[in-house]
């Protein structure tokens, strides 16, 4: 699981990326303070399935807290995409190219409209947000174009010629981009190319048809950044209005890191995605935490029940790809050799079955695979049964 961050330089990647993840990234107000791409694991938040066994879970990667099971995810956060990226403006081919292997984007957005199109500062909401949105599309748009483009000449008349499987040579075309066959097969029925002999293909019908393919690869929510900006609210519904299709989420991502940094530093007790925290000691915060964190409670956390960067990995993951949580288990043995309970959680794609996540934890498991049980219920699976999220799954095999 691959989740990139985009945006426009300043527009606050980086402050996301040190919030979900807490390494230490460059963090400055002026374009390209991000240079090479920061990569980190921030972490997903379930509803442990521990509860339900009335134990305690002891994860082998990432950590439980209250029954609340923070599960990984690599982040990778590339420098800010200026307009024109796609022909190498601002190093943005490098940049766009550190996403290929991205299953979605978060593209954080300054809501405040404090920045104008290059990532430089300007008056507090004088700059509409709905530009960067607009402008990220296109740039990427056009990034998958173009590498369709460049070989197309040569590629449409070898494929003419040699009669070779027009779904097969595009999803080898685009498989760094993590396009597949079937993904070819559905968007090409969809756009009515199928039938369609290549040669003919117009280049409106092969920007119709990277388009889809990069919506379905790459696809985008929106980090709506800085949203306790005063009047920033305000272009945050605008832009819900304006773009229906996006999942977008109010977000302050300085307010995130300031919690998790005073959670570390044992000055308050706070878990990811709360919608409050508990203060330890105030006598061992100055004033101007006080007042920082009132500010937090108060401004963000009351109104928007979270900072908001929680909930937008959440979101990526479980709304956006689709993808659910599947924990192995066995119906009289939750433990591994090591004595650890539970102590695997795997973020499966939509439509895993109880052998294809068989396969998952081992090529043996798959090949011998009897049947599963979910542990839960304790009643027996087929093989092509789909699974659920958050479900416990034993495997029976040949040993």
């Amino acid at each position: 699981m691959f989740i990139g961050l985009v945006g426009k330089p300043s527009a606050g990647k980086s402050t996301f990326f040190k919030a979900l993840t807490l390494m230490d990234v460059g963090i400055a107000n002026y374009p390209f303070t991000t240079i090479k791409p920061n990569s980190g694991t921030g972490f997903v938040k379930i509803e442990c399935v521990d509860k339900e066994f009335n134990t305690q879970c002891n994860p082998r990667e990432g950590y439980c807290i209250n029954h609340q099971r923070f599960v990984p995810v690599q982040i990778v956060d590339v420098a800010g995409l200026v307009p024109g990226a796609h022909e190498g403006k601002g190093l943005g081919l490098e940049f766009l190219n550190d996403l290929s292997q991205a299953d979605a984007l978060i593209h954080v957005v300054d809501i405040s409209g404090s920045l104008n199109e290059k990532g430089e500062p300007i008056e507090k909401l004088s700059y509409e947000p709905s530009n960067d949105i607009k402008f990220l599309e296109h740039e990427l748009d056009m990034w998958y174009f173009q590498i369709f483009q460049r070989v197309w000449r040569k590629f449409s008349y070898s494929i003419n010629q040699t009669k070779e499987n027009v779904v097969k040579a595009i999803a080898k075309q685009f498989s760094g981009l993590k396009v597949n066959e079937d993904l070819v097969n559905e968007t090409l029925r969809k756009l009515n190319l199928l039938e369609k002999p290549i040669l003919s293909w117009t280049e409106e019908e092969l920007k119709k048809l990277t388009t889809e393919l990069r919506k379905k690869t790459k696809p985008i929510l929106i980090a709506a950044n800085k949203i306790d900006v005063p009047g920033a609210y305000e272009k945050y519904l605008k832009v819900k209005k304006e773009f229906p299709d996006y999942i977008i989420i109010p977000c302050s991502a300085e307010a995130e890191l300031a919690l998790k940094e005073a959670n570390k530093h044992g000055l308050i007790k706070y878990i990811p995605g709360s919608n409050d925290f508990e203060i330890i000691d105030e006598t061992k915060l100055t004033e101007k935490q006080k007042k920082a964190l009132l500010f937090i409670k108060e401004n963000i956390l009351k109104k928007y029940g979270s900072t908001g960067v929680q909930e937008a990995i959440n979101s990526a993951v479980f709304d956006l790809l689709k993808y659910i949580a599947v924990f192995p288990g066995g119906v009289n043995k939750l433990e591994d050799s090591q004595g650890r309970r539970l102590p695997d959680c795997f973020l499966m794609p939509p439509g895993t079955t109880a052998l294809s996540f068989a396969y998952h934890l081992h090529t043996d498991l798959g090949e011998n695979f009897i049947r599963a049980i979910n542990v839960k219920t304790k009643m027996s699976m087929k093989k092509d049964e789909i699974l659920k999220h958050r479900d416990v799954i034993e495997i029976v095999h040949n040993k």
